[in-house]
């Protein structure tokens, strides 16, 4: 490498120097005239003003010339998601595709060359294009179907209702949106932020908020799939540190305490039978969540049905990895400061950190009220009302470790991850609905 620098360095020397020894002149003409040794110095002139230009045309087309503060926050932003997602663990599958997106998405840039992500024939934008035509959630649905259990949910059918509780952070935030001056439409896709689900907020917000929509009014639909996005896989990542003060607030120490009955085993003719009948009931309640719903009862049947394990496999490892890396890198790039960086993206992010408590309190709350009715024996940790979010399958997770806080025996994952996994169906359906009215 050191030659290859000193080949190199000595090449541009000559080139500079050349007219200088007079390479360009006639080795065999000894005199020279006054006129041509004018025209010689005319042309080094004109060589080293070429030079000159032809630096000041590269350094207008490098990254250096054309940074904005903008530019240069958002570069921050994407290497505290990488920082979050190596140093603590913070969903790394997301947090560090998406930081690396957004660093791409905010490298400056002259318009007009195919480089953004918003620019025409550009790769990124046809990467793009699975988030604005909504194709990578149903993927991601399939995979997490393909490796989802539903026994603690079909062993305690009643704690569905906690997954549907939760989802009161989603029309939560819906009015919050239009207090705040947001219409519909944005609203709409707004609000799923409630549901901590990434990839149903995308898979709304771009047939709602997709900035292609016109309302009746003549006005155009913002594009809000990057605020939105990014704001809902942020606080999916955040659930550690936003949930257990919620949770430690609201529930007293002799409700952490106690302890739930093991859930009844599941037989594995159940397991076959409990997609298939989730996906007519839910799809028929809510047509519009099909693409959602639809992928991620296939996946579940292909990992219980025993006969597509391939399959199953596949969906849940290779593919799922796949469309997550591109959903990452593609969501981070479209926060491209001049459009991400705005008064509407501020309001985004404040709604969604109230949305996500809202939805905590609501599971909560619900699980209190379930325990109004229920005998002794069988009452509810109100903990696990937490995990009615559907950031799966962290807030179970968070609900089992507050738990062994509370009594280091007392093990809430199997059933936490019930009312986890509703969560998912109920902000699918919650997304169905919502895209019937609005969209």
């Amino acid at each position: 490498m050191k030659k290859v620098i000193l080949i190199f360095g000595v090449l541009s020397l000559i080139i500079f120097i050349k007219p200088v020894l007079g390479f360009n002149s006639n080795s065999t003409n000894t005199i020279e005239s006054t006129s041509v040794y004018k025209t010689d110095k005319t042309i080094e002139k004109s060589f080293v003003s070429e030079a000159v230009d032809g630096i000041k045309q590269f350094y207008h087309y490098t990254g250096f010339a054309n940074a904005e503060s903008g530019n240069l926050i958002m570069i921050l932003i994407g290497i505290v998601f990488i920082y979050l997602g190596i140093k603590f663990d913070y969903e790394p599958l997301l947090l560090i595709p998406i930081g690396t997106g957004v660093i791409i998405g905010n490298i400056p840039f002259v318009a007009g060359y195919q480089t953004g992500i918003y620019e025409t024939g550009s790769v990124l934008n046809y990467l793009y294009f699975g988030v604005v035509k909504g194709v990578y959630p149903p993927l991601i649905f399939l995979g997490i179907g393909a490796m989802t259990d539903f026994s603690s949910l079909i062993a305690n059918p009643k704690l569905m209702l906690l997954g549907a509780a939760a989802q009161i952070g989603v029309f939560g935030t819906f009015l919050g949106a239009l207090y705040l001056g947001f219409n519909l439409p944005e609203a709409g896709a707004i609000g799923i932020i409630g549901g901590a689900d990434g990839p149903t907020a995308i898979f709304l917000s771009s047939k709602l908020a997709n900035g292609v929509n016109i309302l009746p009014d003549g006005t155009t639909v913002k594009n809000l799939i990057g605020p939105i996005a990014i704001a809902a896989y942020s606080y999916m990542a955040l659930v550690p540190v936003i949930q257990p003060p919620i949770m430690k607030l609201l529930t007293s120490k002799k409700e952490r305490l106690i302890r739930m009955k093991p859930p009844r085993a599941v037989s594995q003719k159940e397991k076959m039978i409990f997609p298939v009948v989730a996906l007519l009931l839910t799809t028929f309640i809510s047509p519009s969540a099909l693409p959602l719903l639809g992928m991620l009862f296939f996946g579940n049947l292909l990992k219980e049905s025993g006969r597509t394990e391939r399959l199953a496999d596949t969906a849940r490892t290779k593919l799922i990895d796949i469309v997550t890396i591109l959903l990452g890198v593609t969501v981070g790039a479209s926060t491209q400061a001049d459009i991400f960086i705005t008064k509407d993206s501020m309001m985004i992010f404040g709604l969604g950190a109230i949305s996500f408590v809202i939805a905590t309190m609501g599971g909560l709350f619900f699980a209190k009220f379930m325990n109004l009715f229920l005998k002794d024996g069988d009452k509810l940790n109100p903990l696990i009302g937490a995990a009615g979010v559907s950031a799966v399958p962290d807030s179970a997770r968070v609900v089992h470790a507050e738990g062994l806080k509370a009594d280091p025996q007392n093990y809430l994952l199997m059933h936490a991850m019930a009312p986890n996994v509703a969560g998912v169906i109920g902000s699918a359906i919650a997304a169905g609905i919502i895209l019937s009215f609005l969209g």
